[in-house]
């Protein structure tokens, strides 16, 4: 495999624009549905979710429809959804131009996926791993190699590590760490997922940023209906020192291409500015009533759920709607991911 990957190196370089895959690290912003086959509470196999999904069918997406790194995947002319590594309905056929092992309520912190029991950073290395032995022998050798150079990465992590863990939990990690100093150890373990992915032959990275989560609907509406902004503090600080690793890793680490997407600006925006981008309403979230319901607790049997999601910014407490994901992603393709 160090042969076939040197003489890769050494071979003309593959021409611009020509991406085969898209494979995708996370936790519920880019999970299609790998929840769905562990047990745990962090689903959302059931209506409404999906219903604006291609032929309405709930997937497991956190979503009306389609989530960003759908939008990414048909951005780079690939198909228009990314499935999911365990979803049984689809085979190495399909993962071979696309697949996440994002897991809804996960972090980088092991901590942070115990706190549902879903699949922890390092599992989802491990399934990748074993992903590349699968693509192999669908591929041949060669072939999987060029698949796994020329590929865009995309990670999406790092929300719950400070809205389910750091700080839903006084004993727990706050009583070890000072925010700053979680910062840093969360920082450690995404330098480490970079190093090993490159390790494993991946060489195109897009490394994700915190959104302004004090503005969820859930944070709001525990704050009076006004953004949290000691935790939009948060995500600002740690994206920053997230874009000085990326710096730092590009020089450190040959051959790697990482960039930073950040989906804090364009979020803020979005929130603040709702109606220059089609939206009416950014406060609240369309499923029930729009404040704290997210997973089972949105479900079909809430009349208040909205008729149409396009017009809100978030589906529920937690996750952007179809429209915001679609939004975000161009904005990242066009700002970011374009230097692939």
């Amino acid at each position: 495999m160090l042969l076939l990957l040197l003489l890769y190196v050494l071979a003309p370089a593959a021409a611009a624009g020509e991406i085969p895959a898209i494979i995708v690290f996370g936790d519920s912003s880019v999970d299609a549905g790998n929840n769905n086959q562990i047990p745990t509470v962090a689903k959302s196999n059931f209506q409404p979710y999906g219903r604006d999904f291609a032929g309405g069918k709930p997937t497991g997406r956190f979503c009306n429809g389609r989530i960003a790194t759908d939008f990414i995947s048909e951005a780079f002319g690939l198909r228009p959804f990314v499935p999911a590594y365990l979803d049984p309905a689809f085979n190495i056929s399909d993962f071979a131009t696309g697949v996440t092992f994002a897991s809804a309520g996960t972090g980088y912190d092991n901590a942070t996926s115990g706190v549902l029991g879903v699949i922890p950073l390092w599992k989802q290395l491990d399934y990748y791993r074993e992903y590349q032995t699968r693509l192999r022998d669908h591929l041949g050798d060669w072939n999987a190699l060029k698949t796994i150079t020329e590929s865009v990465y995309i990670i999406s992590i790092g929300t719950n590590d400070f809205l389910e863990n750091y700080f839903a939990f006084p004993g727990g990690r706050r009583a070890q760490f000072s925010v700053e100093a979680y910062q840093d150890f969360l920082l450690s373990i995404a330098q480490g997922f970079v190093a090993d992915l490159h390790g494993l032959g991946a060489r195109k990275i897009s490394l994700g940023g915190l959104p302004p989560m004090g503005c969820m609907p859930l944070e709001r509406a525990e704050n009076g209906r006004d953004c949290v902004e000691a935790y939009n503090i948060v995500a600002l600080r740690f994206n920053a020192k997230l874009y000085d690793m990326v710096r730092s890793l590009n020089v450190g680490i040959p051959g790697l291409n990482l960039v930073f997407s950040d989906p804090y600006y364009t979020v803020l925006d979005l929130v603040r500015r709702p109606y220059d981008y089609g939206f009416e309403v950014s406060e609240r979230a369309c499923c029930a009533t729009g404040t704290f319901e997210m997973g089972y607790a949105c479900d079909s049997r809430n009349p208040l759920t909205c008729p149409d999601a396009s017009k809100y910014v978030f589906w529920d407490a937690f996750h952007p709607t179809e429209h915001t994901n679609g939004i975000v992603a161009d904005r990242v393709v066009r700002t970011t991911l374009s230097k692939f």
